[in-house]
């Protein structure tokens, strides 16, 4: 599986941590920044770009699923799911993680580096990984929500 990482400026080092992590596991993980320059300064960058760019390369088949991170993970979350296709959750906990997956197909996870620390980013990233999407009474529910993604996509 191959996962998408993106965040800006407030959380490059847990996002550099979450890419450790999710190696050591045995994912394929591509960093869409953003990251420190040749100075080791963090580039400043806006948590809608890499929303939108990794929402893209979800949406695009360049990875499977995405995680984001920004100072909260709500604003780098709304912009990602402005891409048509991305179906973005912003979780402070495990549990909701893992059933945004399992009852929403959620295809992009998102935190806050000011709200959850490493430990909590871990758990909340296994909890996604480790879930699958359930169907059923959910499918529905999923499609629904494509229909009004197309209904303003026009």
């Amino acid at each position: 599986m191959k996962i998408g990482f993106g965040c800006d400026h407030a959380a490059v080092d847990l996002k550099d941590k979450m890419i450790a992590y999710m190696k050591e596991k045995g994912y394929e993980c591509v960093d869409y920044g953003t990251n420190y320059d040749e100075n080791g300064e963090i580039i400043k960058c806006d948590y809608p770009k890499k929303g939108m760019e990794v929402g893209e390369a979800v949406v695009n088949g360049e990875v499977d699923y995405g995680v984001l991170m920004c100072g909260t993970g709500i604003g780098i979350s709304m912009a990602a799911n402005k891409v048509p296709g991305v179906r973005a959750a912003v979780c402070s906990d495990p549990y909701s993680a893992k059933l945004t997956k399992m009852h929403n197909d959620a295809n992009i996870i998102a935190f806050g580096a000011r709200v959850v620390g490493d430990e909590l980013a871990k758990m909340i990233l296994d909890e996604f990984f480790g879930a699958e999407f359930e169907g059923g009474r959910h499918e529905n529910r999923v499609k629904m929500i494509t229909e009004i993604e197309e209904k303003y996509s026009k």
